[in-house]
């Protein structure tokens, strides 16, 4: 840019300054392709293997940018040698894109055919190619999962055609990037797990299945190796006799594949704005990551803000995850909503209308259990406009999933709104030999329940405010309130705490306290001599197959209660919901349970076993 500016009039040199946006397109392109693709195998229909991603390989393909760069110091490097002639490109000159065709259909492909083949002979297999292959399942950003000497080949066999062009004189603007975002695309498409050509392109021109591959056709090349070697054009398998037998029928099968049916459900929501990055769909690397945020999101707040726009206005549920577990398919759908939408009265109508859809789309799908995640659970109306008990008068209350039900009372799939193997996990986190908790924050309906089993069990729970001693004292029975404490003292180092803990509450604590949350969403950790617990979690067992990102700020294969409770639901065959403020499974059973479906506690360094 700086030598742009600059240099005279005269000297200036459009295409060396278009370098950079052409790497950013390229970046652009293939992130569209990786969320679109997810997005489609998520949905189950038309994809081609029907296996799940983990998270190795979601840590070897997560640079996949770095060809892009080497391209780009390699063309930074191209343009200064004056025989190429770069400078001053035109913008477009039909002879050199038609030259660039040719060249690509003829040398490019002929050579890149043998040189693949080459690569499949065991000496230079093992040694550089079965990194590639290690992707049995392939997304779109596969394709360029390399050693850096065979980017290096590729780089020479691509450069072929736009070389020709520079020296023939015939290169434009248009032919180089259009001719780089074409291999972009085949690439990303032969990659995609998703079957998207239909049947009537081929009917439409016959000889086009043997200039074009197809998703399904590539495919196989991962599956049985020693078939369909060629790039984008299949006819060289076709005169070498490489064609591998099954393509035709992978592609038809392919094609009719339909939706998977629907066992759990898990309805989901966008938190922070940042969120929608560390979606399965958006950026594949931060999306194995607990959800934390990032400096550089700073500089596609464009970006954000009018994905937050669209949602505002509208927006429609959409699949985010899909699982298989025991004989169980799973599948999480994300309400496009944000945290701070839940808490906006002009919202509320919109997300629960959006909630209800999703029930009983679920319903329609033979969905066995569904359960409410994060915020999916607050509350819809007012407990004074529903004439519930006097307690919860005036106040807006979280009512579980109550409302759907009594709304679609002949509702098949169960709702399941996991607090009681929230209260579970809660109590299993609190070290042995303790005899006395606090308990802050938002009384919720796992807090009554912890409240409750706490005070049966002969420990106490102390709070540190009035009007929360009251209401939980009107939950408990008589024999349960007298472990029930209402103090000012900050000597107590096992802190429960739920969303609206006070920051100078946290200060008073004594130090070395454990602050166990109960809540959805992760205190703010304001002390570093005090241990914090991961809100209510169990790690999964290892048979739970294509989990390959983080749920929001749990680490990897480490599921919320919530979500997990509806599993379990389903495993065990339970026929009723447990949902609505005075509904709750036995906290016990729920637990024993889960262990025994091979979930485990959650332990933390800090936190003996």
């Amino acid at each position: 840019m700086y030598s742009f500016v600059k240099k005279d009039k005269s000297e200036r040199e459009l295409s060396y300054l278009l370098i950079l946006p052409i790497l950013l397109w390229r970046m652009l392109h293939n992130q569209i392709w990786i969320s679109l693709s997810r997005y489609w195998t998520g949905k189950f229909k038309n994809s081609i293997i029907d296996k799940g991603l983990e998270f190795e390989q979601v840590d070897r393909e997560r640079n996949w940018d770095d060809q892009i760069l080497l391209n780009g110091i390699l063309f930074y490097l191209g343009s200064g040698i004056k025989a190429f002639g770069t400078s001053h490109l035109p913008l477009c000159r039909i002879d050199g894109i038609l030259t660039t065709v040719l060249i690509h259909a003829g040398p490019v492909e002929f050579l890149y055919y043998w040189f693949h083949r080459a690569l499949h002979h065991h000496y230079l297999y093992s040694r550089y190619h079965s990194h590639h292959h290690s992707s049995i399942v392939t997304e779109p950003i596969t394709a360029v999962i390399h050693p850096f000497a065979e980017h290096i080949i590729y780089f020479m066999l691509f450069a072929i055609p736009m070389v020709a062009t520079l020296l023939a004189g015939t290169a434009s603007i248009v032919s180089i990037a259009g001719y780089l975002t074409y291999v972009d695309f085949m690439n990303n498409l032969g990659h995609c797990n998703y079957e998207l050509i239909p049947k009537w392109v081929f009917s439409l021109f016959p000889p086009l299945k043997y200039l074009m591959y197809t998703p399904s056709f590539h495919s196989l090349h991962h599956t049985q190796f020693r078939t369909n070697y060629s790039l984008f054009m299949p006819f060289y398998d076709y005169i070498y006799g490489t064609m591998d037998k099954s393509t035709d029928e992978l592609y038809e099968t392919s094609l009719k594949r339909e939706a998977e049916s629907l066992d759990v459900l898990h309805l989901t929501h966008l938190t922070t704005p940042e969120s929608i990055y560390h979606l399965r769909l958006g950026f594949a690397s931060l999306a194995s990551r607990p959800l934390t945020s990032k400096w550089y999101l700073w500089l596609i707040w464009p970006a954000t803000l009018w994905s937050m726009m669209v949602t505002w206005l509208y927006g429609r549920t959409f699949v985010v995850e899909r699982h298989r577990y025991s004989k169980l398919r799973l599948q999480t759908w994300a309400i496009p909503k944000y945290s701070i939408q839940y808490f906006l009265q002009s919202q509320k109508k919109s997300i629960s209308s959006l909630i209800e859809d999703a029930i009983l789309d679920a319903e329609e799908r033979g969905a066995k259990v569904l359960s409410l995640g994060l915020l999916n659970q607050a509350a819809h109306t007012s407990a004074k406009l529903l004439g519930l008990h006097s307690m919860l008068q005036g106040e807006e209350f979280n009512r579980y999933g109550e409302v759907y039900v009594e709304r679609n009372p002949k509702l098949n799939v169960k709702i399941v709104d996991g607090s009681s193997l929230a209260v579970a996990v809660v109590l299993n986190s609190i070290p042995k030999g303790t005899t006395q908790v606090v308990l802050r924050g938002k009384l919720t309906k796992v807090a009554y329940g912890l409240a409750f089993t706490l005070c049966q069990r002969g420990i106490q729970v102390v709070t540190l405010h009035e009007h929360e001693y009251l209401k939980l004292k009107k939950w408990l029975n008589n024999e349960s309130e007298s472990n029930l404490v209402l103090s000012r003292n900050y000597a107590q180092k096992i802190w429960l705490v739920g969303d609206g803990l006070y920051e100078e509450e946290q200060q008073k604590a004594q130090k070395g306290t454990l602050f166990i949350p109960f809540s959805h969403f992760p205190p703010k950790q304001l002390r570093k001599d005090c241990s914090y617990h991961s809100t209510p979690a169990m790690v999964i067992p290892k048979s739970l197959e294509n989990l390959h990102s983080c749920e929001n700020w749990l680490p990897r294969r480490v599921m919320s209660a919530w979500r997990i409770a509806a599993i379990v639901h389903a495993l065990e065959g339970w026929n009723e919901h447990e949902c609505g403020l005075y509904t709750m499974s036995d906290v016990e059973k729920v637990w024993q349970a889960s262990l025994g479906h091979g979930f485990q506690p959650l332990v933390f360094p800090t936190q003996s076993k």
